[in-house]
Order: C-alpha cells, then structure tokens, then sequence
C-alpha cells in the first residue's frame, strides 16, 4: 500500500515510538514513579566535609568538641586535638596494640576508628583509670612486676589488661596469654605482664 492509499489513522513504527517516549515523560511529569518525593532533599544523607567538621567526644566522662578532618582517626583526635597522649601512635596499622583504649567498655585500636565514628560513645583511656598517687589495681600490680620498660606500649597494655579482667575476673594464665594475644611489647615483658594480671585479678577480688 502506497503512502498514499494509507488510512488517516495508521500509524508509522517511528511515530509509534515516539508517542510511548512522550507519554513516559509526561506520566514521570504528572506523578508517576519516576517523579521524585517532595521532601526528597530532607530524606538526604547529611554531606559532611572535605573540609574540617565539629564532633563532640565523650571522653573520660567529659564532653570535648573538636574540629576534625573528615578522615581523622581517634587517635589522632584524642593526640592531636584534645591532648590526650597516652594512647601511643606507633604502628598505625592495628597491629600493635600500642593505642589500645576503651570505647563503650570494649578494647579498640584507637587507630582504626574514625573520630566521626566514635561521636556519642563514651570513650576510656588510661588517664581515667588511676593515678601515680592512686593506681588502679593493674597499674599496681605493673609496678609491682616490673612489667614496663620502655613505657610505649604500657598505658595500652594496662587498657587492654583491664577490660581483660572486666569480661574475665578470674582468668588463667593461658587465658591471659590468649586475652592480650592484640598487644605487643617489644621489650619482651610478657612474663611480668601475665603476672601483673593474676595479681590483679586477685585483689580486685578482694584477695592478697
């Protein structure tokens, strides 16, 4: 059939297509699925950065706001910005253990959380568990066996030695070993440390 000869209301395949597109658009226009919600920009997550953001940090009992890079850890934060040094920055990597502290009673590595992570949680450092004129009963019991030497690891061994005792009252010298398996000491004094524990697992329930 020539174009002609064609009834006034056949429709090309071109035209035909070109109806179905423009129908889409104005179904989407009118209130079809794909017209976004009203309050889409409200239901947004909140964009935060590349620049410096406020968060408060509930350390030792005290809330502390800081301005902190997006990408800042915890340690960093506590170190650089609140000066609380006793978390040690040494392998960076969450090996070490060296930057042990406590976040809603549970041991972490400082360095592997991001400050932003840690806002509205209670955070625990050594600072807040004893001092040299009344230590703690780990911290005592450290002296006591001589187990620091060169003190970088120390305040997180004393950190991750607590929340050992905290969970485990009553531990066995094989479950110390197995409890601190997260926390290096590179002057090697394990055996001081193990001791240290038992001791003051010992007084903590009210032993000698």
């Amino acid at each position: 059939m020539s174009d002609t000869e064609k009834p006034a209301s056949a429709l090309s395949r071109r035209g035909f297509m070109k109806g179905v597109g423009a129908g889409g658009v104005v179904t989407g226009l009118v209130g079809g699925t794909a017209a976004p919600p009203a309050d889409a920009a409200a239901a947004s997550p909140t964009l935060m950065g590349p620049g410096e953001i406020a968060v408060t940090l509930r350390v030792n009992g005290e809330d502390r706001t800081v301005q902190v890079d997006t990408r800042s850890t915890l340690l960093d934060a506590l170190r650089n910005r609140l000066d609380v040094t006793s978390a040690k920055k040494v392998c960076d990597r969450g090996t070490c253990g060296a930057c042990t502290i406590l976040v809603d009673g549970a041991p972490i590595y400082g360095c592997s959380m991001l400050a932003l992570e840690a806002e509205g949680r209670s955070i625990e450092t050594v600072e807040n568990m004893g001092t040299p004129e009344q230590m703690s009963a780990v911290q005592a019991a450290f002296v006591k066996h001589d187990a620091q030497q060169c003190g970088f690891c120390t305040p997180g061994m004393i950190v991750a030695c607590t929340a050992l005792l905290q969970r485990n009252p009553s531990p066995t010298r094989e479950e110390v070993r197995d409890g601190l398996g997260g926390n290096l000491c590179r002057c090697g004094t394990y055996a001081g440390i193990i001791d240290a524990v038992l001791e003051a697992s010992k007084t903590l329930k009210g032993g000698v």
